[in-house]
């Protein structure tokens, strides 16, 4: 099976971060919300939105040793390329930021895989052939078609609504925080865990 998936807030995991490059950055009070909508409300509310967009670059670009998978992205990772699905990695950022210093963030994105363990040539790896960084949603939904995604997880239900996806693929909802409950689109699973996406896909095996 053919396996797309999303990178920022699908595999990468934010939580946190922003609150500590922010603190870093002296642009908030500690006892703020750790969240990273709590810091972009406390910087936009403030009139600081510039510093805002620029602290993303920065998370994005520098600052990515801060940043996590999603507990059970590795497992799922493993077990997927042994049971000999296909993974490719398909996500959508500006190669630079748009304001501050002019980070690649996609070199970013691809350390962090390749630090973390989960790009590479070795067994139990995704390949780098097969990973993608975009720089429109369309461009995003184009290569999901060429690659003839039969799967694709993604954090935003509008990209999983968007037209232009291989026709009969699964969209796959991933909603760690249950925010999109009860809202689900006709089309769309929700998921919660990568424990959860990796059962689901066994289950489907069997």
């Amino acid at each position: 099976m053919r396996i797309g998936i999303d990178f920022d807030n699908t595999i990468a995991c934010y939580d946190g971060v922003f609150h500590a490059a922010a603190l870093e950055k002296r642009l908030i009070p500690a006892d703020l919300g750790r969240d990273k909508n709590s810091v972009r409300d406390h910087l936009n509310g403030s009139g600081r939105k510039d510093d805002f967009t620029e602290l993303q670059g920065y998370v994005y670009g520098a600052r990515m040793e801060l940043v996590s998978p999603y507990p059970g992205f590795a497992d799922f990772v493993r077990a997927a390329l042994k049971a000999g699905h296909t993974l490719s990695i398909v996500s959508h950022k500006t190669k630079h930021p748009i304001l501050g210093p002019k980070h690649d963030m996609h070199a970013a994105a691809r350390g962090f895989l390749e630090a973390r363990g989960l790009m590479g040539t070795s067994e139990g790896q995704i390949n780098p052939a097969n990973v993608f960084f975009e720089l429109t949603k369309e461009d995003k939904v184009a290569r999901a078609a060429s690659l003839g995604c039969e799967v694709f997880v993604d954090d935003l239900p509008e990209i999983l609504a968007m037209a232009g996806f291989p026709d009969g693929m699964r969209r796959v909802l991933f909603d760690p925080e249950s925010q999109f409950a009860g809202r689900e689109a006709a089309g769309v699973e929700r998921l919660t865990s990568w424990a959860a996406i990796a059962a689901d896909l066994n289950r489907e095996r069997n």
